[in-house]
């Protein structure tokens, strides 16, 4: 046991223990240098279990999957057992094939398929030290693989310093020694020490380990400095006992990443360097023989301490050294970087070199390392027009990996380039201000990138409006909506091009969204049909997927919708996912398949977490919520849709609630969204239940409006159904029953049906009113609905008939949403590898759900699965 890590210890062997089971887990220990994370690491390494290892080297920061491939080295034979397509993922991100898609998601999960495979033989422990210096590529590939874990047999640790963020893991934060316990690691050296340096040494550590045993070996006066930097101090007084050439050797060692030590050698040895030097240095024990006889500093701070006491005209040497010697090797990529740090003025073939290996970078996913290499590189460029190309190449790669902030810099940095590029910037700066929710800089961005693109490029102004269009769609306000239109008006189109169709949809919406005719324009109708053919599985292709599903029969969307999403799926374009997820789960939502939904927005949002794609996470929450709300579940008022909150509201008789929030929406700033008009058959009815019908007047008006224009049977019989509410002559069984023959989706039919039947209650026609509340009633309780499907059983009392709860559909309701998706699957015949790869799971995570949904479905075995009904 560690001296003084009991309870720390026993954390790690609870993890240790779950893995022998099956079971497995993750865990981050975070804490200041010196505190005992790598002896944690080391309690863990002696668990029997298979063992991994990885070390962040900051000198790697910008080399990506550097820290990855060290950890995976040892087992890339076993690469062949995971699906081909994750394989050629990872193989890409080492050099070692095709580069494949890119994607950096699809190479995490190759990452968790590959440890997955690994366990079969029994448990799996990565131990990941120093994670805050992990290039990016690696620490975002290794966070997606631990938030995936489930029953695999796989622990993942990772040891990192404050400020290291790992969202969705547990942290273990460690603090410093207690009392007992640092005088007991400070008397196990067995070093005799005067009484009063000894209490000097106890109260200046503060608990911290390392301290403890290193500062004892330097006898200096106490000072006003950090701890940190008298560590550093002690370790650099230890390099300074060295010879000067074996001094050499050690700053060689310390600007090198690969450890390897023929390379050390090679650089070292052109700077008057030997192999004895190398020896003198071993001896010290500053630095040591590793895994595979690679070099490793005994502690990160030795490292640091030799780094910051080099001076900055050997630092260069050293690493004009270190690119020589790499560039006889096959490490293209550490070379140009040690090339571009020993450069100080700009030089074009440095530069060049650079753009090479930032390309390269961008091509096996590493998007962060592929951003500082366009940055480096541009720095180093003689030529103005170099320097804003590699800087918009910058910033591209930037937004791509989610950094938002630093993407939008980089974009503003750029100057005043040629119209291409401007074009290109002004698209990475709406970007990043739309995945930051800063919607209305990113609306006027794009309409910036509609000027300066109409007269010389109007096919790109009319894809910058369709993403302006979409923002106002889902997000906008009616000033947004207004500049949009007047930009589409002015934008001419080529007759005949490509882009004529979307052209046409943009302004047919932003009419809709401002309630004005769509003058000179083709019916909604031939204009949705010629949109279709665009709809690909790409950026552009999804948009307009979203917009069609707000138009047209959702049958035909839903094929769009799918088939983009599979094309996505098989051509692992994972960054591209959670938008079609977030798609096609309103579309089944629509045609009444709202587990189906539900799975599909919640794979949906845990993806965009991944990928950093707050927008479309966002998005999908919101589905959620209003998926949580026709079942009655709780929402938290502080984050949920105002719309959620107003249909929970209505659900369980809290009217006047719901119409306070259904009118925030109609005429708040929101009422331009084409979305705001799905919610006025909600308020049309709250008005009615809370006596304020006079309220529901004006935005029926609005929605009759837009429904003539859509044209569309669902958006009819919405209409139909209000004009029953608010019929003051005391027959409105006419507009009840059309609305009936109109309706397509099936929740929003139940609820006219309820509707009904509670009428022709009031009205004794009790026959009618049974036979028009059992039929809400049984797609209440299919749905889940249950909030609705109490108001319909009472109802129904009321009638005299007794409606018993329904029991056959409660199997199907008690699968989680990706217990539901597994099931259908396996439903299907898929093996639980192909389960695995369709759904970015590991195949032992698959079974864990399939074990835990039999007893739901009342099934014992894997074929009785076919004879199920899942579909609602």
């Amino acid at each position: 046991m560690l001296c003084g890590r009991v309870h720390e210890s026993k954390m790690l062997d609870a993890l240790l223990e779950g893995a022998r089971e099956g079971v497995s887990g993750a865990l981050v220990v975070r804490g200041e240098p010196g505190i005992g994370k790598t002896a944690l690491l080391g309690h863990a390494d002696g668990s029997g279990a298979h063992v991994l290892r990885t070390t962040g080297i900051e000198a790697e920061a910008e080399l990506p999957f550097s820290a990855l491939h060290m950890l995976l080295r040892s087992v890339l034979g076993s690469l062949e057992r995971i699906p081909d397509r994750q394989a050629a993922a990872l193989r890409g991100a080492f050099g070692l094939g095709e580069s494949g898609t890119g994607d950096r998601f699809l190479i995490g999960l190759a990452v968790l398929s590959l440890l997955s495979e690994l366990a079969e033989n029994g448990p799996v422990v990565c131990l990941i030290d120093d994670a805050q210096w992990l290039d990016h590529a690696s620490a975002e590939a290794l966070l997606i693989a631990a938030r995936r874990l489930g029953a695999e047999g796989v622990v993942m640790v990772f040891a990192a310093r404050p400020g290291f963020e790992a969202k969705g893991l547990p942290v273990l934060e460690l603090s410093g020694l207690d009392e007992a316990a640092a005088v007991e690691l400070l008397d196990s050296a067995g070093r005799t020490l005067p009484a009063g340096f000894r209490q000097r040494i106890l109260a200046e550590a503060a608990g911290n380990p390392l301290a403890l045993i290193e500062l004892p070996k330097s006898h200096g006066p106490a000072d006003e400095l950090s701890l940190t930097v008298r560590l550093e101090e002690a370790f650099a007084a230890q390099a300074d006992g060295l010879p000067t050439s074996a001094q050499v050797m050690l700053q060689v060692a310390a600007a090198d990443s690969t450890g390897e030590p023929g390379v050390v050698l090679a650089a070292a040895g052109g700077l008057g360097s030997t192999p004895e030097d190398l020896e003198r240095v071993l001896a010290a024990g500053l630095v040591v023989l590793g895994e595979g006889k690679r070099l490793e500093f005994r502690h990160p701070l030795v490292r640091a301490a030799v780094r910051q006491r080099t001076p900055l005209a050997r630092q260069l040497t050293v690493h004009h050294a270190l690119s020589q010697a790499l560039d006889r090797t096959a490490d293209a990529d550490r070379s140009a970087w040690h090339l571009a740090v020993a450069t100080l003025a700009p030089d074009e073939q440095v530069a060049a070199r650079l753009e090479a290996a930032a390309a390269r970078a961008h091509s096996r996913s590493g998007y962060a390392a592929a951003a500082a290499a366009y940055e480096r590189a541009a720095a180093l460029s003689p030529e103005v027009a170099d320097r804003a190309r590699r800087l918009t190449l910058a910033a591209e790669a930037t937004e791509f990996s989610g950094r938002f902030d630093r993407a939008r810099d980089l974009a503003e940095g750029a100057g005043n380039p040629d119209t291409e590029l401007t074009s290109r910037l002004i698209r990475v700066r709406a970007c990043s201000d739309y995945g930051e929710g800063l919607l209305t800089g990113a609306h006027a961005m794009l309409s910036a990138g509609v000027d300066h693109l109409r007269a010389a490029d109007p096919r790109s102004a009319a894809w910058l409006l369709l993403d302006a269009a979409s923002m106002i769609w889902f997000d906008g306000d009616r000033d947004m909506a207004w500049r949009t239109a007047e930009q589409l008006d002015a934008l001419q189109v080529p007759p005949g091009d490509e882009v004529v169709p979307v052209h046409r949809l943009s302004r047919w919406f932003i009419a809709m969204a401002l309630g004005r005719p769509a003058d000179g324009l083709p019916p909604l109708a031939e204009v949705v049909e010629s949109a279709r053919a665009l709809a690909k599985a790409d950026r552009r292709g999804l948009l307009l997927i979203g917009g069609l599903g707000l138009a047209e029969y959702d049958a035909r969307t839903h094929m769009l919708a799918s088939a983009a999403t599979a094309t996505i799926r098989a051509e692992g374009m994972v960054g591209l996912l959670p938008q079609a997820l977030t798609f096609l789960s309103r579309v089944e939502y629509a045609r009444g398949r709202h587990a189906e939904a539900r799975g599909l927005a919640s794979e949906a949002v845990a993806i965009a977490d991944d990928t950093s794609q707050p927008a479309w996470a966002r998005q999908a929450a919101g589905l959620l919520d209003q998926y949580a709300a026709v079942r009655g579940e709780a929402l938290d008022p502080a984050t949920a849709h105002p719309g959620a909150l107003a249909l929970l509201d209505l659900g369980q008789g809290r009217s006047e609630q719901a119409l306070l929030s259904l009118e925030s929406l109609v005429y708040g700033r929101s009422r331009n969204r084409i979305q705001a008009m799905h919610h006025v058959p909600d308020l049309v009815e709250a008005a009615l239940r809370s006596g304020r019908i006079a309220r529901a007047v004006e935005p029926f008006a609005r929605l009759e409006a837009w429904a003539a224009m859509l044209d569309q049977r669902w958006a009819d019989a919405l209409v139909a159904r209000c004009r029953a509410l608010l019929d003051g002559s005391g027959d409105p069984g006419a507009h009840f029953r059309a609305a009936l023959a109109a309706h397509e989706r099936p929740f929003d039919r139940a609820r006219t049906e309820l509707l009904y039947g509670e009428w022709l209650r009031r009205a004794r026609h009790t026959g009618e009113a049974q036979e028009q509340l059992r039929a809400a009633l049984e797609v209440f309780e299919r749905l889940g609905a249950e909030p609705w499907a109490e108001r319909a059983r009472t109802e129904l009392g009321a009638t005299g008939w007794s409606a018993p709860r329904r029991t056959g559909a409660d199997r199907f309701v008690r699968l989680t949403p990706q217990e539901r998706q597994i099931v259908q699957l396996a439903a299907t015949g898929l093996s639980n590898r192909d389960i695995a790869a369709h759904l970015f799971l590991s195949p032992r995570t698959v079974g864990q759900h399939l074990y835990k949904a039999f007893p739901k479905l009342g099934v014992t075995a894997r074929g009785q699965l076919a004879d199920l009904t899942l579909d609602e």
